[in-house]
């Protein structure tokens, strides 16, 4: 039965749909079979794959008018499929809001395909409305970008307080993954403040690779393929690649998250980051019901 991730973060630009795409394809490249559905109707997820987001996808497996295996189409890496979007997934939004079910159509169409697969990655839109409810719904666990930027952190704890709601009512078996640094700048005092600071105190719940800002990372959705095919030998690739190891030993190798650790002392000079940080563990504690 496949793992499903969910890739969640309210915040836009954060490299959250450039992490699925490259994140499945490393796991396919690492012979797990991986199926990524783009649940953003801005499908960028889609185009940045090689298809065009003018055929039939999950708007139509979501109506009932197409069956999920004839929407999931290839992609140019062997073992990473595509469930494509359109712009008509917007509609779904309208359609859906007013159903006693809204939150578990996307649930409901993947179970067909669940038994294919070692991993789903869903990529969501960049918001907490009906349609990222459906992917958390949907899936097992939340991995969550966050850009090495002090604004991120107040993304975070809304996320995860998002998370402890679907816990409650929705969705028990929902975990939190973990959280994936993006668009690092190691030049930045900010960024390396808010890695050390973060990852000192969330722990375990952190990646321990973290994605660097690169060119060949941006230009590569621009041809339609996940980096590993754009230029394998960049930075961003090899991050990537990491990034999909450390991720199938979590999951094959141990838990998703351990126990939270103790809490770090606090350090000189970053007190208000620091307090962010405290606000946040306690949401992440909240959410894993600790």
């Amino acid at each position: 039965m496949a793992r499903t991730i969910v890739f969640v973060n309210q915040k836009g630009g954060v490299g959250k749909t450039t992490t699925a795409i490259n994140l499945g394809a490393y796991l396919a490249i690492l012979g797990k079979r991986t199926l990524l559905v783009d649940f953003d109707p801005q499908a960028n997820l889609t185009s940045g794959v090689g298809g065009n987001g003018e055929g039939r996808g999950v708007y139509e497996v979501l109506s009932g008018s197409l069956p999920v295996r004839e929407a999931i189409i290839r992609t140019k890496i062997d073992r990473l499929a595509l469930l494509p979007s359109s712009i008509d997934l917007s509609g779904a939004t309208v359609e859906l809001v007013d159903r006693d079910d809204r939150n578990l159509y996307l649930k409901r169409a993947l179970a067909e395909v669940v038994p294919d697969y070692d991993y789903i990655l869903i990529d969501c839109p960049p918001s907490l409305g009906v349609l990222t409810l459906n992917g958390l719904m949907a899936a097992d666990e939340v991995l969550i970008p966050l850009q090495c930027e002090y604004f991120a952190l107040e993304g975070l704890s809304l996320i995860l307080k998002t998370i402890e709601l679907v816990q409650k009512s929705m969705n028990q078996r929902l975990k939190i993954g973990g959280i994936v640094f993006t668009m690092y700048d190691s030049r930045t005092k900010l960024a390396q403040d808010v890695v050390q600071q973060v990852s000192e105190y969330f722990k375990d719940r952190v990646f321990r690779t973290i994605i660097p800002r690169n060119v060949r990372l941006s230009e590569a959705p621009s041809h339609g393929l996940p980096v590993a095919l754009y230029d394998p030998n960049c930075i961003g690739a090899r991050s990537y690649e990491s990034l999909a190891k450390e991720l199938v030993a979590r999951v094959e190798g141990g838990p998703a998250v351990q126990a939270p650790a103790a809490k770090a002392k606090k350090p000189s000079g970053q007190g208000s980051l620091f307090a962010k940080a405290s606000r946040i563990d306690q949401d992440v504690r909240t959410a894993e019901g600790k």
